[in-house]
Formats: structure tokens, sequence, C-alpha cells
């Protein structure tokens, strides 16, 4: 019989996922905390991930279809995912030009700018987190208990933090379903642990990250708090730990893609995160922990990157 060779051009391995598919998926996996936040905090929290998720998709159109004169994008719902995952990160109490602004600038400065998707550097949605935070911290840090009679309050870690009216802590339970004061999205960690769960079951996330930072925040908080367990696991539940280890740690763009370099990525995020939380000024470290380390990222991924196969001795 004769042999033939067939050459084509690369990628030999291909895959029936899609960029509408991925994202689809992170989307379903964020409805149920979503739907949640909306419950609990109001109507209020609905316009804000209506006007989120609006202003993001028609910046991507503006800028995609009379900026830079190329074929819009808005189709495979990634820039529905940036809007989502920003509203999630801001209180109900925001004012509805915040995440409006916020959105643009996760869109038009973050992604766009550096080429779109695929090019970004850092997660937008947690990079327009910090601009909102750093521009207009008080509108920013309006945190109200859910339900009905919502009254200004701080959020569990604040209270932690403080050191002062621990009387007013809610119980461990409650801050795992999200019955506590907190941004829109990040108060039911079991709620997105489900969601994390379903991108697990999915395969569009492994759980190298997720494991690895929330495994380091808890040992951090050991050793802060001097091994007490109730303490260290109130850490886990409260805050924006769950949403940023599953949701955005993740982000493929912006986190490395070696085994190793994931490792240290999210052994960093915990690092630096606890280091927040218990050193620095500011009760939560998840938005500026993910973001330090986004940067590192091409740093790690030089160094962890395996060896080219054909490649010539140095």
């Amino acid at each position: 019989m004769e042999s033939r060779f067939i050459v084509s051009a690369s990628p030999h391995i291909r895959s029936k996922e899609t960029v509408k598919g991925v994202m689809r998926d992170v989307v379903i996996a964020l409805m149920p905390a979503t739907l949640w936040g909306i419950y609990v905090f109001g109507i209020n929290a609905l316009f804000i991930v209506l006007l989120s998720v609006g202003a993001a998709v028609l910046t991507e159109y503006l800028i995609q279809r009379f900026m830079r004169k190329q074929k819009t994008t808005i189709g495979d719902l990634s820039a529905v995912v940036t809007g989502l995952l920003l509203a999630m990160n801001v209180p109900s109490t925001v004012p509805l030009w915040i995440p409006i602004i916020g959105s643009v600038f996760a869109v038009a400065i973050v992604k766009q700018a550096f080429g779109g998707l695929g090019h970004n550097f850092m997660n937008p949605a947690l990079a327009a987190r910090a601009m909102l935070f750093a521009s207009w911290p008080v509108q920013m840090t309006g945190w109200v208990t859910p339900g009905a009679d919502a009254v200004s309050t701080a959020t569990p870690l604040a209270i932690i933090k403080a050191g002062t009216d621990l009387g007013a802590l809610p119980s461990l339970w409650d801050a795992f379903t999200g019955s506590v004061a907190g941004c829109i999205g990040e108060t039911s960690a079991l709620l997105l642990v489900l969601g994390g769960l379903y991108l697990l079951y999915r395969r569009v996330i492994t759980i190298r990250i997720p494991a690895l930072y929330i495994g380091t925040v808890f040992i951090m908080s050991m050793l802060f708090t001097g091994f007490d367990v109730m303490d260290s696991l109130y850490g886990l539940a409260a805050g924006g730990l769950m949403l940023g280890a599953f949701f955005m740690a993740t982000d493929y763009s912006s986190s490395p893609v070696t085994p190793v370099g994931q490792w240290i990525f999210a052994i960093g995020c915990g690092v630096i995160t606890a280091l927040i939380r218990f050193k620095g000024g500011y009760p939560e470290g998840v938005s500026y922990s993910i973001l330090l380390m986004n940067v590192a990222t091409p740093l790690i991924e030089k160094y962890t990157v395996g060896r080219v196969f054909g490649g010539s001795k140095k």
C-alpha cells in the first residue's frame, strides 16, 4: 500500500468549544448569585445589572463598528460577561451612572484599547471596579442590609477589620448563604460555589486556580488569627473570595496557561488577599490581588513555559 504524508497548517488538535459557548456557560453559572442579589437588594440591583451589561455591549459595538472598522463580536457574549461581572462587584446603592461609566471603561480602555478579546492583560471588570473605587469611594462603599427594611451597615469583613462591634457580626451560615451586606453578586458564597462547580463540570475552568487560591487564603487566615478556625472560615464565606476565585482569577486572557504558572498565580493571589485583609487598611483584598497577579502573568509564563519541541539547544 502506498504511504501518503499529509502536510497541513496548525492547529492540528481542534476543539468544538467556541468563545460564545464558554461565555454562555459563564453567564449561566453567574445567574443564581445574580438573581439572589436582585432578590435581596431589590429593584435597584436589577437596574444596575441591566445598565452595566447594556453599556458594555453597546460600547463594544460602537468601538468595533465605527472606530476600529471591524466586524462586531458582541454575539460572542464576552461583553455580556464583563458587564455582568462588573455589576456583581458594586453595591446596590450606587447611582445608576456608576455601572455605565464602569462598563465603558472596562470595554473601551481595558479590553478594546489593547486589541480586544484575548489581548487584555488584566480582568476588565476588576480593573473597572478598581477605577470606580478610586474615583468614587463613598458611592462604592454604600452597603445596606438585605431585605425590604434595608439600612446602612458595614460588611462582615469590615466589622472584623474594625474589631469593635463584633456583636453585629452575622452568623457564619448567613455569610455563606448570602443574608449579609455586600456587593450585589458576592454575598452568597453558596450560590457562587454552585456556579463554579457548573463551570468545572462543563470544563470551562480547572480546579487548580480556585482551590489553590481559596486554600492559600484559609492557611494565611489561620496564621494571622492564631489558628482560629471559625474566623478563618468566615474569611472564606464573606467578601468576594468565591466570586474572584471561580470567575475572575480564572480569566483566560489574564491568567497563566501553564500548570506551574497557575500554581504561582493562585498562591500569589491568596497571599496578597490575606495581607491586604489583615495587614492593610482595606478589609477586602480580592480585586487588587487578582489585578496585581494579572500584571505579573507575562513574567510568570516566561519562566514556567515548557520547552518547545524541535527547538535548538542553547
